[in-house]
Parts: structure tokens; sequence; C-alpha cells
């Protein structure tokens, strides 16, 4: 019972019946036994009770130095993010195994605390089954250049990445944009032969998207052995943000033949799709479909496409009116997508009806205020321009500056507006 409630939604009971079994003296807990009672305290976040716990154990001279039970702790400790104690149990474990060091590295990781789990991570006198753990670290903070040097040494060291290794890697250069080293990738998968299909297709296609090499990006879904949802959502997204809308659109037809069926992704990525390439009567017949074909109920991300699908068309009232009957009518984001387009537009009223809309729904949103100024400035009025951008500096809102990353030598430079190039080798 103790272990099933440990699992459970409930685990404190888990706890109660460990209280229960002590206090009545019956059954004396075993080493089997404190394992479970200390990941229900760490389930439901009961540093106390885990630390009495703990306290207990010592006291028991056969389980204190049991190597299950000290991961268990050190596993505790480390999700309750109590660090220091984690730390101190690992050092001073007679015997060390890779679970050890493991249960230490995952609560760091899972915290995103990438460089302290880098550091752990070095100290591993085994690290062949940790890369993928610390690569996940470094990818959650946003770190992708250290996700490429790790794979590096993960080859200089002689051992032979998975696919979910690699999968890792592709994600870092797609969101990197680097094509050359994705390339690379791709041609080390092919001399290894590692068969392209399903999560890694998916990797390489959105790779090749993201990076701006769609033929390739098309290529690969076309050749790969077998294409789960994920791998379809990948090329059309792809084709859809690299301006193929139409092409898109097709493929997103061809899923149901194939024997896939669209999910919610899908029916943004098509969405999106018709709004990018114009394709008005294509995005109705993809959103009837999706509500009544598939009886799907639309997001805030779906509505999000239709208003700028409208908006792209030139249909700004319809936008607005369409925008009013829907259930998240109230989203700031989808006042945002409209208003936007009323700056590409350059359609003033309806720019400042749809900022004081946005200032009703969120008086500290000053996304309103950049694009009304904007707006103004299109339209040559710069002395209301100035006003606005002056209202904001006084309620101290700024404008955050532009970051741009761009490839060359293999070497990732990352820059801002108005600085010079920085490689993120320099900036780690």
């Amino acid at each position: 019972m103790i272990r099933a409630y440990a699992s459970s939604s409930n685990p404190e009971n888990s706890l109660l019946i460990f209280c229960q079994t002590l206090a009545e003296g019956t059954v004396i807990p075993d080493k089997y036994t404190y394992p479970f009672v200390i990941k229900a305290c760490s389930a439901f976040g009961g540093l106390k009770e885990g630390q009495q716990v703990h306290g207990h154990v010592v006291k028991r001279a056969s389980i204190r130095n049991d190597v299950c039970v000290q991961n268990t702790l050190i596993s505790m400790y480390g999700n309750l993010g109590y660090f220091a104690h984690a730390r101190y149990l690992l050092d001073r474990m007679p015997q060390r195994v890779v679970v050890s060091w493991n249960a230490l590295l995952s609560a760091f990781v899972g915290r995103g605390l990438a460089e302290e789990a880098r550091r752990v991570f070095d100290e591993m006198p085994q690290k062949d089954v940790f890369w993928n753990a610390i690569m996940s670290g470094h990818a959650h903070v946003g770190q992708f250049n250290e996700v490429l040097v790790l794979f590096e040494n993960i080859l200089s060291q002689g051992v032979q990445p998975d696919k979910y290794t690699l999968v890792k890697v592709l994600s870092a250069c797609a969101h990197l944009g680097a094509l050359s080293q994705g390339e690379w990738i791709h041609a080390y998968i092919d001399k290894n032969g590692i068969s392209i299909k399903g999560f890694l297709a998916t990797a390489l296609v959105d790779m090749y998207s993201k990076c701006g090499d769609i033929i390739k990006a098309v290529n690969v879904f076309n050749n790969s052995l077998t294409k789960d949802v994920s791998t379809w959502n990948s090329v059309i997204g792809g084709l859809s943000i690299n301006g193929y809308g139409e092409h898109a659109v097709s493929i997103f037809h061809e899923m149901p033949p194939d024997g896939c069926q669209p999910t919610e992704v899908t029916f943004i990525n098509g969405l999106s799709a018709c709004s990018h390439a114009g394709l008005l009567f294509d995005g109705l017949e993809i959103f009837n479909l999706m509500i009544h074909g598939y009886e799907i109920q639309p997001t805030t991300e779906h509505y999000g496409c239709m208003v700028d699908m409208l908006s792209r068309c030139g249909l700004l009232e319809e936008a607005k009116e369409f925008l009013g009957i829907v259930p998240m009518r109230d989203s700031p984001a989808l006042w945002q997508s409209l208003l936007a387009s009323c700056v590409n537009h350059g359609n003033v009223e309806l720019a400042r009806c749809v900022a004081e809309k946005l200032l009703n729904l969120d008086a500290h949103d000053n996304a309103g205020d950049v694009q009304l100024s904007n707006v103004y400035a299109s339209k040559g009025k710069w002395k209301t321009a100035a006003n606005v951008r002056r209202n904001m500096r006084e309620q101290g809102i700024r404008k955050e500056p532009g970051c741009s990353m761009i490839e060359m030598d293999r070497i990732v430079y990352e820059f801002l507006a108005g600085e010079g190039l920085v490689s993120e080798q320099e900036l780690m």
C-alpha cells in the first residue's frame, strides 16, 4: 500500500500508513519501504516530513548506507530545491553508482539550472548515459550552442550517439539557424546507416525548415520510411513559414488518405499557411473542417490565425467583427494581432480603436502604444507618434532591442540592434 500510494495522486497517504506501522510496531520497515516513503514526501513537497524520515533512516545502522535509500534521499532533496543537502549526501556515500549521480543531475536539469548540472556532469566518472540529460538542461535554458559543443565532445570520445541525442542536436541547430551544422549531422546519420523515420525524420524536417532550406525538408519528408503526425505537422508548418502556402495546404489534404488524422497543431499550421499565402477560402474550409469534420474546439491560436488571415486579405472590419463573437474575445493576443494588421494596412482609425480595447483589457500592456506609434509614423503623423512615445517613456516603458543570429564557418554569432557581432562561444 505504501508503494501504491507513493505513485498515486494522494502520496501523503503513503506517509500516513508508514507512521501507522511505526506506531503499532507490528511491522518493521526495511530498506525496500523507505524509498517509497521518501518518494512520497518528494511528491507532495513534504520537506519537513522527508527530513523526519531521513532522521529515522540515520538511526537504522543496517539501512543508513543502503544505496537505494541514499539515492532516493538525494532525489528528494534535489527535487525540493535543497541542493546542498543532496550534494552532501552524494559526497558522503560509501558507494556511488550511476543512479546516484543521475539523481542530482536530474534535479538540476528539472529546475533549469544548466550550469550546476554541467558541473556535476563534468565530475562524473562515467558519462555515456548522461549526455542526453545534460543536453536537455542546456536546451531548457536556451543554451543551444552548448548542445552542439557537447555533441562534438561525444564524437571526440568515441561515443556512438543514439537517436535521442541526434534529435536534441538537430533541435539546437534549428533554434540557432545553423544550417551547415545540421547538414553535417544529416550526413553523419546517412553515413552510419541510421534509419530516418518517426521523431528523427521530424527533427530533420524541422531543422531544414527553420534554417530556410525547405526543399531538403520536403525531400526528407518524402523519403521518410514512416511518418507520424508530428512529421506531417512539421512539414506543413515548414512550408507555411517559408512561403509555400499552397503546397502546405495540398499536403494537409493528403493526411487522411495516408491514414494520419490531423490534430490541433495540424490545423494551426494549415490555417497559418492559408494566412501567409492569402488563401482565404481554403482557410475558411479548413476552419470549418476542424469544427464540424473533426469536432476540434478552436483555441486562441486557431482564432488568431483566422484574425491574421482576414487581416492579411484586407478584411480588417470583418476581422474585428469576428473577434466580437468568438469565445476568446477578451484575449489581448488576438487584439494585438489585429492591431499589427492595422499598422501594416495604415488604418489609423481602427488602430486607435483596437489600441483602446487593448488598454481596457490590460492597462500595463504596452504593445498597443508601440503599434499605435508605428501606425502614426507610417502615415507621417510624427508629432502624434512622438507624443505616444513620450507617454511611454514617462510611464517607464521601453521597447526591448531586437536580437539576431548568423552562422559563419559553423560558428553561431549573436548581436543586438546597435551592437557588434559576438559569437556564442565568447558569450559562454
